[in-house]
């Protein structure tokens, strides 16, 4: 028996980077499977609905509710195997494949995050597999912590069909050129939901050598390997299940939900003692920061291990489709011409006027990469402490000037900040950028916009310059040496502020839980603190 992923088509080269997706063969002598499901979030008592395709004469759905000891909840086997063609703008309007079948979910069925193992067989008896997510939220709030998964920017990143926030294949466009407008009635890209132990992260490790080119591990793995060139920048395995079972094995509960019920059901918010985002949390909507806005201001706590604050979108046909233009959004977003609140582009951008460090104390835009390729490739691995007496620092033995989270290097590779000084050795907010009048800086470190060409030999960037570029334009209208060397810096930042009686702790960092994943223990340390706070509950 042979047991395979799914493989890919569809690779081309562009002047940057390989540029791949996955996209069925629909060849009948190549065994591959695909499924989705009718929504990403359900309540007990509702419907999941199957959408699948497949080569196989036959295949298997187990649905496994993840953690520390996956367990299987609901199994359908021996269902027969059809081919439905996928059409080519799928990434825009959906896969449109009729249903496979459905299953109600059990009054007693708990919160969390389900996998959907759909599993095809060949007459030969080969195998291959497909996972796929949705989570299940708590009929009524059963934890003390609510784990928000960062969805926004997992439709962003999912290339499935061919095209994403980053790059399009669709009905004959440039390939080099995003797709505003994302369905999320497709499969999750392979290594979005599942991954095997072991696979690179996206920042380096080891520092390189003098005179060596920037490498992407995470790209070279993708491309070898047949996983989803974006595997490692967003998705449940590489983020939010790590946080989920880190808290498991410290006996702390926690119910799952996503974005799109920050969008439509905001009110499930005031049932929790705290709120955590985590990982790559780059992509959101106005409805969801007006809910964690809310919330905050009725008292609520809100714990974010995670980084790159950036953009807005707008959810669109009811929760299926999700818009954002992004650095096109003034020349093509028709919507936000007529609305600028509504505009698809950087929160800190004029047209939108909404600073993204308003709602969690730090932003995407102040300075955003580091441990990337040419960002910052030697530099801080982990945060420097300069409050060392904040409560989150409790027994934790750190002194000023430590640094923290380098082994796990936790501080990478896209990070949040705000405008800063220094004061008596000390970093305060310039409060010029809408970060709330009560930020504290606790910790820091470097990060850079400007993805550097040292010209060794051999070097291809992944980002170069552009997003330095763009930012320029966006703080200072005019891009010219003067502003782009005023915008080149900055750092990235653990910050805390109140207000109205509710708190916000921002670890703003990508790779925070990689510090959870790894066991590195001041990590974990703080991340006790918040959560014990913030909750009123002891862990083990």
């Amino acid at each position: 028996m042979n047991t395979q992923h799914n493989q890919k088509r569809g690779q081309g080269f562009n002047a940057i980077h390989l540029n791949f997706f996955e996209f069925p063969t629909e060849d009948p002598e190549r065994l591959e499977v695909y499924c989705y499901t009718d929504q990403i979030s359900y309540a007990p008592g509702q419907t999941v609905i199957f959408h699948t395709s497949t080569t196989g004469t036959q295949y298997d759905i187990e649905v496994i509710r993840d953690g520390v000891e996956p367990q299987l909840v609901h199994e359908i086997r021996g269902l027969a195997g059809f081919l439905h063609k996928t059409p080519v703008d799928a990434p825009v309007k959906g896969c449109a494949w009729p249903e496979a079948c459905r299953w109600v979910i059990p009054d007693d069925v708990l919160s969390g995050g389900y996998l959907v193992r759909t599993v095809a067989r060949s007459d030969r008896g080969d195998e291959v597999v497909h996972y796929h997510f949705f989570a299940v939220r708590a009929a009524r709030p059963g934890a003390g912590l609510l784990l928000v998964c960062a969805t926004g920017t997992w439709v962003a990143y999912n290339d499935w069909g061919g095209a994403s926030h980053y790059e399009g294949n669709v009905e004959g466009a440039d390939i080099n050129r995003m797709s505003p407008v994302l369905s999320l009635q497709r499969p999750w890209a392979t290594g979005q939901v599942w991954l095997p132990v072991g696979v690179p992260r996206i920042p380096r490790v080891e520092a390189p050598e003098i005179g060596a080119i920037p490498r992407y591990p995470n790209l070279e793995f993708a491309y070898a390997m047949g996983y989803s060139k974006y595997y490692a920048s967003a998705g449940w395995a590489s983020y939010e299940r790590h946080f989920l079972l880190w808290a498991e094995r410290n006996g702390i509960a926690a119910d799952v939900a996503t974005q799109l019920d920050l969008q439509f059901r905001p009110e499930m918010l005031a049932g929790y003692d705290c709120v955590v985002f985590v990982g790559h949390d780059e992509y959101w909507s106005a409805e969801q920061r007006d809910a964690v806005d809310a919330y905050v201001d009725q008292g609520g706590n809100v714990a974010r291990f995670g980084g790159n604050f950036i953009w807005q979108v707008r959810i669109e046909d009811e929760g299926r489709t999700q818009v954002c233009y992004k650095y096109f959004a003034e020349e093509l977003d028709e919507v936000g011409k007529q609305q600028p609140e509504k505009m698809t582009c950087a929160w800190d951008y004029a047209p939108l006027r909404r600073p993204g460090a308003a709602t969690f104390g730090l932003t995407g835009t102040s300075a955003c990469y580091t441990g990337l390729g040419g960002f910052c490739p030697r530099g801080a691995k982990g945060f420097t402490v300069y409050r060392p007496e904040h409560w989150i620092f409790d027994e934790t033995d750190l002194y000023y000037g430590d640094t923290f989270g380098s082994e796990a290097r936790i501080f990478a590779y896209e990070v949040d900040g705000v405008e800063f000084t220094f004061r008596d050795g000390l970093p305060y907010p310039t409060f010029t950028d809408g970060a709330p009048d009560t930020l504290e800086i606790l910790a820091m470190a470097p990060a850079t916009n400007a993805e550097e060409d040292h010209g060794n030999p051999g070097t291809r960037l992944y980002a170069g310059e552009a997003d330095w570029h763009f930012l320029c334009h966006m703080r200072y209208g005019e891009v010219n040496e003067e502003n782009l060397a005023r915008s080149r810096g900055g750092a990235g930042m653990i910050g805390v502020f109140t207000r109205n009686g509710g708190t916000v702790v921002n670890a703003g960092s990508v790779e925070w839980v990689n510090g959870l994943r790894l066991r590195d223990p001041v990590t974990e340390q703080v991340t006790l603190n918040v959560i014990r706070r913030f909750t009123q509950r002891e862990a083990k």
